[in-house]
């Protein structure tokens, strides 16, 4: 089984390693680690289309090798479907991400859109990402075991079509696992004054980055990690309202085509 590894917060992360190291213990796997050079948080679904992609082969302490990009997690993706690392891969990995992505979270997640480009791409995908400690980026050992485990039973069970599996761990010992469906995230951001330039007619502003809430609604992926569970949702990437479809054809484009269009 080929396996592509990749993330949003660099090559060097703590999560990447960790769970590079796991995936290198399970038997009948290749591989391949390809992620951003540095933190590329918060990206979604971003390409580089302007500019060529630089790639650099970098060994880690084990003597085991990846390569970084100055691209994106999707550039990575894309890299490995094209051929950087041989064959395409089986399934991608990507995380295990520093923070939860959770509800609305995961349309601005880099980590997501890794996994969200390969079933984009017709490859199963599973997105990994760890809930922060109080204060900072830790992590509590014992959920990297879980990702392994995850993999393994993937190796043998049929992923659903089209649909990636988006696993967010809590930041203590987890009391369990659930599949859940996402939540609705609350943000709290405000408009902040950093600085002014006043000389210059510049002002600069933070918008975001205040703690965010979520409405408590049990069998969602946030009140799970909130109570301490695992939780575990499956998400696809037909975003069409099929519902509504039947709606819209009753609201008479041909007329309004027909009415806009120039006099004779």
């Amino acid at each position: 089984m080929r396996i592509l590894l990749t993330n949003d917060d660099g090559i060097s992360a703590p999560g990447l390693q960790a769970v590079r190291r796991v995936l290198r213990q399970l038997d009948g796997v290749e591989l391949a680690v390809i992620a951003p050079d540095s933190n590329r948080s918060a990206t979604a679904r971003s390409i580089t289309t302007r500019s060529p992609l630089s790639i650099e082969e970098v060994e880690f302490g084990d003597g085991d090798r990846g390569y970084a990009t100055d691209g994106t997690p999707v550039d990575c993706v894309r890299f490995a479907e094209l051929g950087l690392v041989g064959d395409r891969p089986d399934l991608i990995v990507s995380g295990i991400n520093h923070g939860a992505n959770l509800g609305d979270d995961i349309t601005y997640s880099g980590t997501v859109a890794a996994a969200l480009e390969g079933i984009v791409l017709g490859i199963p995908a599973v997105a990994l990402s760890q809930q922060s400690s109080t204060g900072g980026m830790g992590y509590v050992s014992g959920r990297f075991e879980f990702a392994a485990q995850l993999v393994a039973g993937l190796a043998t069970e049929a992923m659903p079509e089209a649909t990636l599996i988006n696993v967010n761990c809590p930041a203590g010992e987890p009391n369990g696992v659930e599949v859940t469906k996402l939540g609705k995230r609350i943000y709290n951001d405000e408009l902040k004054l950093v600085d002014e330039e006043t000389d210059r007619g510049r002002r600069r502003y933070e918008i975001y980055g205040w703690k965010p809430g979520y409405e408590e609604i049990e069998g969602t992926d946030l009140f799970a990690v909130a109570e301490g569970r695992i939780s575990v949702t499956p998400i696809h990437f037909d975003l069409t309202d099929h519902g509504g479809l039947e709606r819209l054809r009753g609201w008479g484009f041909a007329e309004m085509l027909a009415a806009s269009a120039p006099a004779a």
